[in-house]
């Protein structure tokens, strides 16, 4: 797409936020309306790649069912003039990993609150019954009012819906948070998303990934088989809030903690940070 490109059908192009692989994000307007709102639109090398368009459709499918206020609103799919696009939300917010690696400092007292949105917007998700799959710092937008949304549908599935034949066809995720059972081509369930969101949490403390490797079937074995590393050697963490975070990195989703609801039932009452080692102004 042209950047001096001023509309796309009823939408007006305001300013490019941000460019991926596929897509680019845009602020934008429709013709008629005051409201701001986004556009994901592919990308030229991709306007016809009937996979990713839909990717896109499925993404909007997906959050049609949802509504909640950690959860980005998506408006619906739109092919504009060959451009194919979702509209949604206008979040004025940087994703989870922009935000620690710029404000890390300012990000830790509400460490807490970031957290707990994180899972409240997801349960929403396992609730009306679907797996987000790619449960990443990336996929969360936060801004310093600690206000926070889940976004990215394009690969998530139907909790308990058996997909082709019970196994999926190809592993589907990133690497650095993805569930043993997603690696393994087994149906991914809520436990699958803990999996993910407790990598994140050792992540927002720890200030590096639960596991590295120098290549990425090396880091899929360690997903796999590596020992869940300890919270509390590398973080100001509590012993018992690194052992809530392991319990949510169990290799086998039979032993790890199950729903976020459970998550956040034990999370309430344990404290995170060593006594002296909580950040100043830190809010629960």
């Amino acid at each position: 797409m042209s950047i001096g490109r001023d509309f796309i059908g009823p939408f007006q192009l305001l300013r490019m936020i941000r460019s991926g692989t596929t897509t680019q994000v845009w602020e934008a307007m429709r013709t008629g309306e005051k409201d701001r709102i986004a556009l994901k639109v592919l990308m030229k090398d991709y306007r016809k790649d009937k996979y990713e368009i839909g990717q896109l459709k499925h993404e909007a499918n997906v959050a049609a069912t949802l509504d909640h206020e950690n959860v980005i609103k998506i408006f619906g799919y739109h092919d504009e003039q060959g451009y194919p696009l979702i509209a949604m939300q206008l979040f004025h917010a940087k994703n989870m990993k922009i935000a620690m690696r710029e404000h890390r400092d300012l990000m830790l007292p509400k460490i807490s609150i970031i957290i707990r949105k994180c899972a409240l917007g997801l349960q929403h998700m396992h609730d009306k019954g679907w797996v987000h799959c790619d449960i990443k710092p990336d996929n969360f937008l936060t801004d310093e009012h600690c206000n926070l949304k889940v976004i990215d549908f394009s690969i998530a599935v139907e909790d308990k819906k058996k997909l082709f034949g019970g196994r999926p066809k190809a592993i589907r995720g990133t690497r650095s948070y993805m569930a043993p059972e997603q690696i393994r081509r087994k149906q991914p369930t809520p436990a699958s998303d803990v999996y993910g969101l407790g990598c994140v949490i050792f992540e927002l403390l720890s200030a590096k990934t639960p596991y590295s490797a120098n290549s990425p079937d090396e880091l899929l074995k360690k997903h796999l088989t590596a020992t869940v590393p300890s919270l509390e050697a590398c973080s100001d963490a509590t012993k018992e809030f690194a052992n809530l975070v392991k319990k949510m990195m169990a290799k086998d989703p039979a032993k790890r903690i199950k729903t976020m609801n459970e998550f956040l039932h034990e999370y309430k009452s344990i404290q995170m940070f060593r006594p002296g080692k909580r950040p100043e102004g830190f809010k629960r």
